[in-house]
């Protein structure tokens, strides 16, 4: 013991003093991000937002841009940002949509990385903690530049072994030192009584305390399409659902062949067409080979895909405003439990993986999560895989360097790499760097490509992007007393899209109630309303999948409701963009393969199929007994109509067909449209164990044997006993 507590001591000890000796040194060399002698400022942004319909006839002019970025997620997108506001004619393209891969996928923090600083500590590994200051660096830009689409958001750290507070506590507190001026709240230390005051759901046995620190959370798929709007408001032409198929070259006068510009697809339109530019960067994530073997077929690949899953849990898993960090799991890996719009997510896996675009989430990754979220929580949470609405898998793009010869080791860091053609790849990093991450890009393109901007320097450190120049914390209350909105939904529009939710305010439909006056929610448990939909397609949004994907973050926050959604969504857009019939039925099928696949619903239903069932005789004979009241008919399973006829009876009359399909969905595993005997058995048991939350069938089945009863108790009482006569 008393070795431990020597090595404990000396440990922290070398720790502070060594991040105080580090800070101070590389401080000195580097001056801070704030200490600027006159602020840049930003060129103007326009007023309008032009349609895709003209960002297209922009790309098809035949004009020569001074740069064509290849990929559409946060890094492409930051640097069309930083190359337009530098004075550069910018086009972005995008093969599917803005945010559709790794960008719409994260865990939704803004964050330097404790976990390396830890290793860039106690390995004294200078490039690690050079990484974390820039990231930490990176955070307060991103909180200051999308003041409503990220926020602060403290995570605790709970320890349960007394030796360990310390510990923790000194590298905490080196995390805001090596922050400094830019850190966002200090860090600080829980008692037991505290600690679960804050975070009543953790498992209190042998609990010492807790060290909440500060990071950023953020919308990540609004946060990109933002930053990709601003671009587009400054003037770069970006176009999503545009496929690179091609790249073309020329000779630069001195016998080199350099890239001169590309073949591109617009898959809305099926249209093929030529894009000349004085400058290419690659910025796929995944798919980073893919445009440099187009380059060159010989060069080796440099990407190692990593599969990242998610899962979201209902929102009474964690408290609103407090996160959880697991630092050491069973595999070694950090696990987060974050609060995210009224839902809670628990990730991440880190698994090797082929890149592809459609990842999956499998059930084994699920069930691993679930499994390491239960070592933390109280008895009184039971952790049901039942509970998960939505699972998702990102692909984490690691690297390794090209610049370097030894190519076998990834890059802690992003790389941005110069092909003899004069392709600029940038490719590893995460988001929090997007923004260095694309000045570094550009700042590459301009020197390789003897490119002439207006600007020499990037300026994007000073920009607010879309939605963050007239935000207030406050503003949602003008919404709600200017336009009739509720205030969960005034709340929701402010947060999603700054001050531009004004103007998403302004397509909303009356309700034709007292109140809310305007603003007609597409689902009852969400706050998102019909205008959205409309002005999602002003924001680029081309189908269905783009809509409940990152227009609205639905199809994240419950894989089921966003099925719900889907008819109405679907008919809105119809109206928008002059949708036939057939194309709605299309865009329907499109998107419930989407979420069956990529949201988790398939598995979800599969994780269902493989229940045995697990009841006692006695609730066998009781879940037979309300299988057979709504099957008047005793044909041997439940019909559409049988369940219509039992809603009825109480009061649901009204309710719609697509909205009765669902009910049915959610119990007919084997999807022939009708519910047997032993597929109610099995959901019976589901819910038993907890594999399955709810459902609706199994309710409707219970108040129909409750209405028997009491029909039956009725009969049973006389008339005279009942009115008390003698």
């Amino acid at each position: 013991m008393a070795s431990r507590l020597y090595q404990i001591g000396v440990t922290t000890l070398s720790a502070t003093i060594g991040t105080v000796l580090a800070t101070w040194t590389i401080d000195r060399w580097n001056s801070p991000h704030t200490a600027i002698a006159e602020m840049k400022r930003p060129p103007k942004r326009k007023r309008t937002l032009v349609s895709r319909a003209e960002q297209m006839k922009s790309l098809m002019s035949g004009e020569e841009f001074d740069v064509l970025i290849i990929g559409g997620g946060a890094t492409g997108a930051g640097c069309a940002l930083d190359a337009v506001t530098r004075g550069l004619k910018t086009a972005l393209v995008e093969a599917d949509d803005f945010a559709s891969g790794t960008s719409s996928r994260s865990t939704k923090l803004i964050h330097g990385g404790v976990r390396y600083l830890q290793k860039a500590i106690l390995g004294l590994d200078f490039e690690q903690y050079r990484m974390v200051k820039e990231a930490l660096q990176e955070r307060a830009t991103m909180l200051e530049s999308a003041p409503h689409l990220a926020h602060p958001l403290p995570i605790m750290l709970p320890v349960y072994q007394w030796w360990q507070v310390p510990y923790y506590w000194v590298g905490i507190k080196c995390y805001d030192l090596v922050a400094g001026d830019r850190n966002v709240k200090s860090s600080y230390y829980l008692s037991k009584q505290d600690a679960l005051e804050l975070f009543p759901m953790l498992k209190k046995d042998k609990l010492c305390g807790a060290i909440v620190y500060y990071d950023g959370q953020q919308d990540d798929a609004r946060m990109c399409l933002a930053v990709a709007l601003t671009a587009a408001r400054h003037g770069a032409t970006v176009c999503n659902h545009v496929e690179v198929l091609q790249l073309h070259k020329k000779n630069d006068g001195t016998g080199k062949q350099v890239l001169c510009g590309a073949k591109v697809k617009d898959h809305m339109s099926g249209k093929e067409f030529n894009v000349k530019a004085k400058c290419i960067i690659n910025a796929t994530g995944p798919f980073t080979d893919t445009i440099r073997k187009m380059d060159d077929p010989t060069v080796k690949t440099i990407c190692c895909p990593s599969s990242g899953v998610h899962i979201v849990l209902p929102g009474y898993y964690s408290p609103d405003q407090m996160g959880l960090l697991d630092p050491s799991t069973s595999d070694g890996r950090v696990i987060f439990f974050l609060p995210w719009q009224r839902q809670t997510i628990a990730g991440t896996t880190d698994l090797p993986c082929e890149i592809t675009h459609n990842p999956k989430p499998t059930e084994d990754e699920i069930q691993f999560i679930l499994n390491e979220i239960k070592n933390y929580l109280n008895a009184d949470v039971e952790v049901r895989r039942g509970d998960v609405l939505s699972a998702w898998s990102g692909i984490r793009p690691l690297v390794s360097d090209p610049n370097k010869e030894d190519t076998q080791s990834l890059a802690r860091n992003h790389i941005v790499h110069v092909s003899p053609s004069n392709l600029i790849t940038i490719a590893g990093g995460k988001w929090t760097t997007y923004r260095a991450m694309a000045e570094h890009t550009v700042d590459a393109a301009i020197k390789a490509c003897n490119l002439k901007p207006e600007r020499p320097e990037a300026v994007t450190s000073y920009l607010k992007i879309e939605g963050g120049q007239g935000w207030t914390p406050t503003m949602y209350i003008r919404l709600v007393q200017d336009f009739g909105l509720e205030c969960e939904v005034a709340q929701h529009l402010a947060k999603s899209y700054g001050d531009r939710a004004f103007a998403v305010a302004k397509m909303a439909s009356l309700t034709g109630k007292r109140w809310p006056i305007i603003g007609n929610r597409i689902h009852p448990d969400f706050p998102y309303i019909d205008a959205e939909i409309r002005y999602g397609v002003r924001e680029y949004a081309c189908n269905a999948v783009d809509m409940i994907a990152r227009r609205l973050r639905l199809s994240f926050l419950n894989v089921q409701a966003a099925q719900e959604a889907l008819p109405v969504i679907c008919d809105i857009m119809g109206e928008e963009l002059k949708w036939s019939k057939d194309e709605k039925e299309k865009q329907i099928k499109a998107a419930s393969d989407f979420l069956a696949g990529e949201m988790g619903l398939m598995v979800n239903r599969a994780s269902k199929e493989r229940i045995p069932i697990k009841l006692s005789k006695d609730e066998i004979q009781t879940y037979i007994k309300r299988f057979q009241l709504i099957d008047k008919e005793n044909k041997g399973y439940v019909s559409i109509n049988d369940i219509r006829r039992a809603l009825k009876n109480f009061g649901d009359g009204d309710i719609s067909g697509e909205q009765l399909h669902e009910i049915l969905r959610e119990i007919d595993t084997n999807m022939n449209g009708q519910v047997e005997l032993d597929e109610y058995l099995q959901m019976m048991s589901a819910i038993k164990t907890g594999d399955v939350a709810y459902s609706r069938f199994a309710r409707l089945a219970e108040m129909e044997d409750l209405k028997q009863e009491a029909q039956a108790l009725k009969q049973k009482i006389s008339v005279d006993r009942s009115g008390g006569g003698l």
